[in-house]
């Protein structure tokens, strides 16, 4: 058998042969633009396949789906799109690929991408966040915006992976930006946004021309906005209470989602606007006929106020939109910007000023009618926002001091009468005696003309300004990062003292103002206890011991204040210490200087000889009532000593 031996010259051609075809290869691979060609024809190809399948009723074998398929993995996404046939213009054109366009003014500037025609980003050109950086409500895709529908071949698309083409045009400060994903040339989906020179107010709208050969418009036709909420402010817990999704719906009924729920679920019906608010600022997106339906979704994203966040909540929308006569077309508004009463409150008609956090009912109305217009002039010409909130609460003090005056001298006038009622208690001793006890006691506050329930009345008059206050502080955007004194920002807690540890309730931080307002309310509390107390009727059996309660309220309400207001803004905290030592120097005043007890007494003897007054229906009837209450009590009586 003969021996096979190694043969280099056999060797040698191989490699020559293929260093031959190599170079071929690749001296005779197709350029780009050649590539583009044959990508663009195949799209024909297939385009030319479908509308013949549509015109024959066919089934055709290679659909411009079998060549996605069919590509490798490492297609690009404008080749995938090219492949998807119906859009596959758009997908030619030279816009087909990521690039933001921006549209800006002197309040924002705002970055709208190619990819999806959406909103990317959005920055408040005045505003920082608390620790001094940018201020974005949207950015680093926290926001979606997206818009869902069938073809007629049945393929689902959705915008935000679509190409859209952008044509910017200026008029001046007016600036106004196309975004229009093509079928041709004349056939297009649009975004249209316009932009106003000191506007935050966006105009926005989605129309179609020629789409109705391209959009399945029987099936549903989507638009899904999703945005996460930047935490912007110090506190993350204070800022997340006033973090919430708010709406008007019906041209002016006004709802909201808890911002202390979880997760909150609500479909309305003709919903005018709607807002994902953050404390101080908000995305809002409206409409200038109703939306028939929207889905709102809101849920909570902080877990722990003690560990850093980024986001707050997260909030969706969605809403059917409706085709007429095949194509779009929706008028629409968006407002990236601050919660600003002032700002919102102009866009009348609206009821967008309803975004700002002012309290329901009375609380809102007090606000809205009294303390924003006052802080608005105070603030026209100080510029030290806590000057403002103390010339703010010697205003109230000063306005609210004759209801102070009513209730200390209805105090002064029981604190007179006391030592008769004391001898009615006396007189009529015993459960079984309670009713006449009631009914003489009452007999001589007629007579000496004293009304043991003017003393209360003030106390409530008070309540609403309290509650009304307690709103307008956290909603004031133009306290935001004001200092004063030690408080670097008066919408924040006043941090003094930074602890190593949490202490429950409490936190893991000491404010200063908190103190200092705990410190007055004691006082105060401690100076009306006599005054509360003189407007109590003597003890009586079975009733509860209210020197005891009055004396756990000294205690209690300032630990209250001292725990519950470390976290929260120390505009607050300043308004309550203010207010409480303004009421302690009015009530000195009124107690040593305008109350003599001497002439209460004297009146009251001379009210006693009076006739006495007619009685009202209501007096007569109860009165009556407790008569017959006492009879009864003595019929029961004497059956029993009977038994």
């Amino acid at each position: 058998m003969e021996e096979k031996k190694f043969d280099l010259n056999s060797l040698i051609g191989f490699v020559l042969l293929g260093a031959i075809m190599l170079w071929y290869f690749y001296t005779n691979q197709p350029t780009p633009e050649e590539l583009a060609k044959q990508k663009t024809e195949q799209v024909q190809d297939s385009l030319q396949k479908v509308q013949e399948n549509r015109n024959n009723t066919e089934p055709v074998e290679n659909t411009s789906t079998d060549i996605i398929a069919n590509t490798s993995d490492s297609l690009t996404f404008s080749d995938a799109q090219n492949r998807l046939g119906v859009f596959a213009y758009s997908a030619g054109l030279p816009s087909a690929k990521q690039h933001e366009t921006v549209l800006e003014n002197e309040l924002v500037r705002i970055k709208i991408s190619n990819k999806g025609g959406q909103v990317t980003e959005v920055l408040m050109k005045n505003y920082d966040t608390y620790n001094k950086l940018p201020l974005y409500i949207i950015k680093d895709h926290n926001s979606s915006f997206n818009l869902s529908f069938a073809t007629q071949d049945n393929r689902n698309l959705q915008t935000k992976d679509l190409f859209f083409e952008p044509t910017l045009s200026k008029n001046g400060d007016h600036q106004t930006l196309s975004m229009k994903l093509k079928v041709a040339s004349d056939k297009y989906l649009e975004y249209r946004y316009e932009l106003k020179p000191d506007e935050y107010m966006l105009d926005f709208a989605i129309r179609t021309q020629g789409m109705g050969d391209a959009i399945n418009t029987s099936q549903n036709i989507n638009l899904d906005w999703d945005l996460k909420s930047f935490r912007t402010e110090k506190s993350v817990k204070y800022e997340n209470q006033y973090t919430d999704l708010r709406y008007v719906y019906n041209d002016g009924d006004f709802d909201y989602m808890s911002p202390m729920s979880d997760e909150d679920e609500e479909d309305v019906e003709r919903v005018n606007w709607f807002a994902f608010k953050q404390q101080f600022f908000a995305s809002v997106l409206m409409s200038d006929a109703p939306l028939e339906k929207v889905k709102l979704t809101s849920k909570n994203l902080v877990q722990d106020e003690f560990i850093d966040t980024v986001y707050t909540k997260q909030y969706h929308a969605s809403i059917p939109l409706q085709a007429k006569n095949g194509e779009l077309n929706y008028d629409l508004n968006m407002y990236y910007g601050p919660v600003d009463y002032t700002i919102l409150s102009k866009y009348e008609g609206k009821n967008l000023d309803r975004i700002v956090s002012l309290g329901w009912g009375i609380f809102r109305w007090i606000n809205k009618y009294a303390f924003v217009p006052v802080f608005a002039f105070l603030s026209s010409f100080i510029g030290n926002f806590g000057i403002v909130i103390i010339l703010l609460t010697i205003v109230v003090r000063i306005i609210m001091s004759p209801v102070v005056y009513k209730s200390y001298l209805s105090s002064a006038k029981m604190k007179v009468l006391r030592p008769e009622m004391t001898e009615i208690n006396d007189k009529y001793k015993g459960k079984e005696n309670a009713m006449k006890r009631q009914q003489e006691t009452m007999a001589l506050q007629r007579k000496a003309g004293v009304n043991p329930l003017s003393g209360c009345i003030p106390a409530l008059i008070q309540m609403p300004v309290f509650f009304a206050l307690f709103r307008f502080f956290p909603a004031n955007i133009d306290i935001r990062q004001k200092g004063f004194l030690w408080a670097d920002d008066l919408s924040a807690y006043d941090e003094v003292l930074k602890l190593p540890f949490n202490i429950p309730f409490y936190g893991d931080h000491v404010s200063l103002f908190p103190i200092l307002a705990s410190v007055a309310i004691f006082f105060y509390m401690q100076m009306t206890q006599s005054q509360q107390m003189n407007m109590q009727q003597p003890a009586q059996e079975g009733m509860p011991d209210m020197q005891k309660m009055m004396k756990m309220m000294l205690y209690l309400s300032p630990v209250m204040m001292l725990v519950f207001f470390n976290t929260y803004a120390s505009s607050l905290s300043l308004y309550y210490f203010t207010s409480n030592l303004l009421t302690l120097g009015i009530m000195l005043v009124i107690k040593n200087y305008i109350i003599d007890e001497d002439k209460i007494h004297a009146q009251i003897q001379v009210n006693k000889k009076r006739a006495p007054k007619k009685k009202s229906a209501f007096r007569e009837r109860l009165d009556t009532a407790m008569k017959q209450a006492q009879e009864q009590q003595t019929q029961q009586k004497k059956g029993g000593k009977r038994k």
